[in-house]
């Protein structure tokens, strides 16, 4: 990946914190500022998104997947599959509903799906704070070619979420945006193609800060 010149005093965001998102109308609820997981927020987006999951019970009373009914729950990784779903389960984000044949099926509760929502990544709006801290957030990325579907996702993201586009496949934005990034780069299996930092000066911010409004 290219050198961008004008970009100085680069720190790599190590600790991500949960910054509060917007929703797309109104705000979300305490209950929608719940830390979960990663999975667990997969899981909640598949619900939300109609993906039926067959549950049975084991010995210990355990949640254990017992059928996936589409290949996205296939994706995840059975035994980090369990474990999300017993964390919702126990932080009472989703329920089970009983089926004739002894099995249950795994849904959302009104919680839950609040706390899905809030990650929806249609609906991911970076929240603006009281004052600027005068640092811009930088979001590289260099996606291989038989990638460009994600590519192509990635910018789209990026600029439904008000990042300004520096050059090619670089977006600038001037508000606290870790724990949304770092979820989109989960989201997609694509950390290792995404770089996210905090630039102190860029030698075009009279242009970004009138663009922003920031004055």
């Amino acid at each position: 990946m290219k050198r961008l010149n004008g970009v100085t005093k680069i720190s790599k965001q190590i600790t991500m914190r949960k910054t509060e998102i917007k929703k797309g109308v109104g705000t979300a609820s305490d209950v929608s500022k719940r830390r979960v997981g990663h999975v667990q927020q997969k899981v909640l987006l598949l619900l939300l998104g109609g993906l039926a999951l067959g549950l049975s019970r084991s010995p210990k009373q355990y949640f254990r997947v017992a059928r996936a009914m589409k290949a996205e729950w296939n994706a995840i990784n059975r035994r980090a599959l369990n474990q999300a779903i017993q964390n919702l389960y126990k932080s009472k984000l989703v329920s089970t509903k009983s089926n004739k044949d002894g099995t249950f099926t795994l849904v959302l509760s009104k919680e839950g799906k609040e706390v899905a929502l809030r990650y929806d990544l249609d609906n991911l709006v970076i929240k603006m704070p009281p004052y600027w801290d005068k640092k811009w957030r930088v979001v590289m990325f260099d996606v291989p070619e038989n990638l460009k579907g994600v590519r192509d996702a990635l910018r789209m993201h990026f600029k439904n979420m008000g990042f300004s586009e520096f050059q090619k496949s670089v977006f600038v934005h001037p508000y606290p945006c870790a724990s949304e990034i770092e979820y989109i780069m989960e989201f997609y299996n694509a950390r290792r193609h995404i770089r996210f930092m905090t630039a102190t000066d860029i030698d075009n911010a009279p242009e970004l800060i009138r663009h922003f409004h920031l004055q």
